[in-house]
């Protein structure tokens, strides 16, 4: 078995270990399926805690006084902590347990939903139990996955990876409709206090259910590792967060990202010398494990910069309300569920090189029909965009998540699972910084035109974003409110097609990465964890998939 020192061979080149080596139906958990029902309802319910709060903050800053720093802290307060925190606790599960790990988040999470859900008064209680929402859902999301792929033999982990994947992917539109929902009957406390009798469920089904599982070899805690990760992730996360406002050359965005990414570089030459890494960085080295990264980043890249901008196009151009804009990102949940337990049939049939850049190359296609859409577009347009690109996404996430998990001994899963939400966080901070800030500055330039004979005040609500110009507009005499209001949609959507076009050219290169990086096998034991010792899994290609089975 290889070993992660820093004078061994690469994990994903060394040869399996002995369980996975054993691994095949004789010892599969006869429970499994059950135990895969409830990670998933685990992982639906860090999903739920996270989207739920982007339709409800309106509610809540008009019910809570906050300021805009305050309603931007509420937000970032639990994406800062939950990517910083992703490879200290599967780290700590790795070491300790999985199963303990996720049930202590599950406790947390539950203790900070309640009290999330009767705040009256503080927007800093709010911060707080968001920020400790975070750290729960740091140590929910990562261990359902190491969890899965210690239950599950080699020959099913595919099929069940693909229907975590329909969770993870579906799972923020099931969250928005579902607070829709809620928020047109009740009150902004309800989107909170919904998760509590899933968190129930979920915990003690898990009590009940979920085995336990740890690293035989008890790796060393990793304490600069953990440091220099958490302090990293988390500056260049909230640079992104912070550039569409700041702007990409203020000193506050530069300073984030440059200060983060200097930490990232310090935690990378760390994880090279010590002998018990939270991440081995010659990973890296192997197509499975660094290219599946790069798909991933940008398939979140690519959904949470659509959502950001759709949530947007339906409420505020196409005029639906809360839970009717929700309600209308269906045909994302639905591809996901449709498409996602599909992958691992064509990658048998297809490989997974052409299997993951056809889905990227769907994705591009999805994007590219929302970059055409008219100033006075309709739903099925939009509905047709949104499922197609929603279906490349499926067809990519499964397949390199398995390819991600595959190139790591299941001893040390935590750490697969780490890197797999870590790009998927830092993917949709990316995609939301980068597609926002395109559309926000196409729209400036475009509305400009339309706000000049108004004053300076107004002017510069009307530029700043689409729903600052309809406020200006209703306080407009006549037909000069109309004119305001109209030009500004217009604006917007050519500021939409734009960014949509740009977030199509990146994933087309994307899947051009994929077709020309990605290794071509057939089946998910032709992965690189399961290549003979010395031997790349890259080298693995369709005509020898049928001989790996001989080959282990």
């Amino acid at each position: 078995m290889a070993s992660s020192s820093p004078t061994s061979p690469p994990l994903a080149v060394g040869a399996l270990d002995e369980l996975d080596e054993l691994d095949d139906d004789a010892t599969a958990n006869p429970r499994r399926w059950a135990i895969l029902a409830v990670l998933c309802t685990s992982l639906l319910l860090v999903m739920l805690g996270n989207t739920a709060l982007n339709l409800a903050l309106p509610n809540i800053a008009a019910d809570l006084g906050l300021s805009s720093s305050a309603q931007q802290w509420v937000v970032d307060a639990y994406s800062l902590v939950f990517a910083g925190l992703l490879f200290t606790t599967s780290s700590l599960g790795d070491r300790f347990g999985r199963k303990g790990v996720m049930q202590a988040g599950l406790v947390v999470f539950t203790l900070a939903t309640a009290f999330a859900g009767f705040v009256t008064t503080s927007g800093t209680g709010l911060i707080a139990a968001r920020a400790v929402m975070g750290l729960a859902g740091a140590m929910i999301m990562p261990s359902t996955l190491s969890i899965l792929t210690n239950v599950f033999p080699a020959n099913e982990r595919a099929r069940a990876i693909a229907i975590w994947t329909a969770v993870s992917g579906g799972g923020a539109a099931i969250g928005m409709m579902i607070s829709g929902y809620l928020l047109e009957h009740w009150s902004w406390h309800s989107v909170f206090l919904l998760n509590l009798p899933v968190a129930a469920v979920a915990l003690i089904a898990g009590m009940v259910l979920i085995p336990t599982s740890r690293d035989p070899q008890k790796p060393k805690l990793d304490i600069l590792g953990a440091a220099l990760s958490t302090a990293g992730v988390a500056a260049v996360v909230y640079g992104l967060i912070e550039a569409p406002t700041h702007g990409w050359s203020s000193a506050g965005t530069l300073g984030f990202l440059l200060g983060g990414l200097a930490l990232v570089g310090g935690f990378v030459a760390w994880e090279l010398r010590t002998s018990s890494p939270m991440l081995d960085i010659r990973l890296f080295r192997q197509a499975t494990f660094g290219i599946s990264s790069l798909a991933l980043t940008l398939v979140f890249f690519t959904l949470m910069g659509v959502f950001f901008s759709i949530s947007q196009l339906f409420q505020l151009v196409m005029g639906y309300g809360t839970f009717e804009s929700a309600l209308r990102l269906a045909p994302v949940f639905l591809a996901m569920i449709i498409v996602a337990p599909r992958a691992p049939g064509l990658v048998q049939r297809f490989g997974a090189r052409a299997t993951v850049a056809g889905g990227l190359t769907l994705v591009a296609v999805g994007i590219g029909i929302l970059a055409l859409l008219p100033g006075h577009p309709g739903y099925m347009q939009v509905a047709i965009g949104l499922a197609i690109t929603a279906g490349g996404m499926a067809l990519a996430m499964s397949p390199t998540t398995e390819l991600l998990m595959a190139s790591v001994p299941r001893t040390s899963a935590g750490m697969g699972a780490a890197m797999n939400d870590t790009t998927r966080e830092l993917g949709g901070a990316l995609g939301v910084a980068v597609l926002g800030s395109v559309l926000a500055s196409q729209y400036s330039s475009r509305i400009s035109a339309a706000t000049h004979a108004l004053p300076a005040t107004a002017a510069g609500t009307a530029k700043a974003s689409l729903a600052g110009a309809l406020h200006v507009a209703t306080g407009l005499p006549g037909s000069e409110g109309g004119q305001l209001a109209g030009a500004a949609r217009s604006a917007w959507m050519h500021g939409l097609s734009t960014s949509m076009l740009v977030g199509a050219g990146i994933i087309v290169v994307a899947a051009a990465i994929a077709r020309l990086g990605l290794p071509g096998m057939r089946t998910a034991d032709a992965t690189i964890a399961d290549a003979e010792p010395g031997e790349p899994a890259d080298t693995v290609d369709d005509d020898d998939a049928a001989l790996v089975p001989a080959l282990v």
